[in-house]
């Protein structure tokens, strides 16, 4: 029997190469353009670095802009725009000063674009992810000393405060920025073209401060079928495809047009229980649905084995992570139990899920079937890929979702505490989980502040609804004319990098 959805696929990407072609310019063409493609966002996209949620914004924001620090794999902070930095003995001041560089337009990036930037990710109208990251900011005694360095001041300390200068959507911009129709930054490339849901063309900065890049054009294709990015790459269309799963590395990875680029334990993978309403506002069922889902199953079916053990934390192996967690097991007699205690057998629940994560409708379709035996009546529903993660942050009651690598107190900050807003998925609220978040962010030594951070995570891994089950090899491809662009993951500062590409 044919499979319709592979049929499908096929068929779009058979749609989405002849599209190609017929704009002129293959992979092996003479224009030296490198051509991306990623899952796009469609008619809502927009180049506001400070508002962007998706990859595709976050790679088109790293293209065109920088940020005070940027994260190493094991997303430790490493300084970009911020040449240097120290904070004062109560982690409430922090002296900032800038490296040399320039916009695109030539003007200095200065101190007074640092505070915009803020101000305005910091504003509730900007409705930036980041915003999180900047809201304890005393932004009326906070202040440019010269044009190369600042001072940033908190109202309560926070001893990690350089990792949110590097989070997604902390961009800096040019002080007054309100516009990004034809944006200016100071990143490796500058505007060139763009319409929401249609190819964006970048042209290579010559004054970047890093280093001219190496290619004189970047041009980002939207392609929203992973079946159809890997035609794209395979028939020579696209140099680098974004985000593949394990059955589409596994066929790039025996073919010798192509180059998988594999980053190991790349991006966390959980269902989201929204314990702000019902039915998993009842903690037996949280408890339930954490004990009846198998995670090895679903490792070595939907991430194909390609992946490993997820143990309802985020950051497993980052620093913070707390040590020696035992592995949380299937039980499936104590989750039917609390099914049966909290009065919800068979009770109907939808599980949210997309094709905006190649592992996602497999593994759906097997955390349903697994807490089905445990007593609810799970299914599946399939939203839009465009819109999924907005459509979830107030739709449903339970969804899959995703999370590439972030600092831990980056993490805990934008998704776990309470007020978190748009990051938060599963509506946790938890005095006692910010009591120490607090106390840990104001802990000068770090020994402590990872003791009170382990402690946080405990509670939050055993209330917060939010159930990890894996951690997913992070996959994109490369042609193999392609050089200078390496497996890293997501957020870290090589992920989605392209200043260093160059076509053989």
């Amino acid at each position: 029997m044919i499979n319709r959805r592979a049929l499908f696929g096929a068929a779009l990407g058979s749609l989405a190469v002849a599209s190609l072609a017929a704009c002129g310019g293959g992979a092996g063409g003479p224009d030296g353009r490198l051509r991306v493609a990623f899952p796009t966002g469609g008619a809502k996209e927009s180049l506001d670095p400070h508002t962007s949620s998706l990859f595709v914004d976050q790679a088109r924001a790293k293209a065109l802009f920088d940020t005070l620090v940027g994260y190493a794999d094991d997303m430790s902070v490493v300084p970009r725009l911020a040449e240097s930095w120290e904070s004062d003995a109560t982690g409430t001041r922090w002296s900032i000063r800038l490296r040399e560089a320039r916009f695109h337009d030539g003007r200095p990036v200065t101190a007074d674009d640092v505070l915009h930037s803020y101000r305005r990710i910091a504003d509730p109208a900007t409705s930036s992810p980041a915003r999180k990251q900047f809201l304890d900011v005393d932004f009326a005694a906070s202040r440019a000393r010269s044009a190369s360095e600042l001072e940033l001041v908190l109202h309560t300390p926070n001893f990690e405060f350089p990792s949110a200068w590097g989070a997604p959507a902390a961009e800096i911009v040019p002080a007054g920025t309100s516009d990004f129709t034809a944006p200016i930054g100071s990143g490796p490339f500058r505007f060139g073209s763009f319409q929401p849901g249609r190819p964006a063309v970048f042209t290579r900065f010559d004054g970047y401060w890093d280093g001219a890049a190496e290619l004189p054009e970047l041009e980002f294709v939207p392609i929203n079928d992973e079946s159809a990015r890997v035609a794209a790459l395979l028939s020579g269309q696209v140099h680098y495809i974004h985000d593949i799963s394990a059955n589409s590395a596994q066929l790039v990875q025996g073919d010798g047009r192509a180059r998988l680029l594999a980053a190991p334990h790349g991006t966390m993978q959980a269902v989201a229980l929204k314990v702000d309403r019902a039915p998993f506002d009842d903690p037996r069922l949280v408890r339930a649905a954490l004990s009846g889902v198998d995670r090895r199953a679903l490792v070595d079916v939907a991430l194909s084995g390609h992946g490993r053990l997820g143990n309802d934390l985020f950051g497993k192996g980052l620093r913070h992570y707390p040590p020696d967690l035992p592995q949380r097991e299937r039980d499936a007699d104590r989750a039917r139990s609390l099914v049966r205690e909290a009065g919800a057998e068979g009770l109907a629940v939808e599980l949210l899920t997309s094709t905006v994560d190649p592992c996602f409708e497999s593994a759906s379709a097997l955390i349903a079937q697994q807490l089905t035996e445990i007593g609810l009546r799970v299914s599946p529903r399939v939203g839009p890929p465009e819109t999924y993660f907005s459509d979830i942050r107030t739709s449903g009651v339970a969804a899959l979702t995703r999370t590439a690598p972030l600092p831990l107190p980056t993490f805990l900050s934008e998704r776990i505490r309470s007020g978190a807003g748009t990051g938060n998925y599963t509506g946790y609220r938890s005095p006692a989980f910010d009591s120490l978040f607090r106390r840990a962010m104001s802990a000068v030594d770090e020994v402590e502040r990872s003791r009170l951070l382990g402690d946080a995570q405990r509670l939050a891994r055993d209330e917060s609804g939010l159930l990890v089950w894996g951690f997913s090899d992070w996959n994109v491809a490369v042609s193999a004319s392609v050089s200078g662009v390496r497996a890293a993951p997501p957020n870290s500062l090589d992920w989605a990098r392209f200043e260093r590409a160059s076509l053989g």
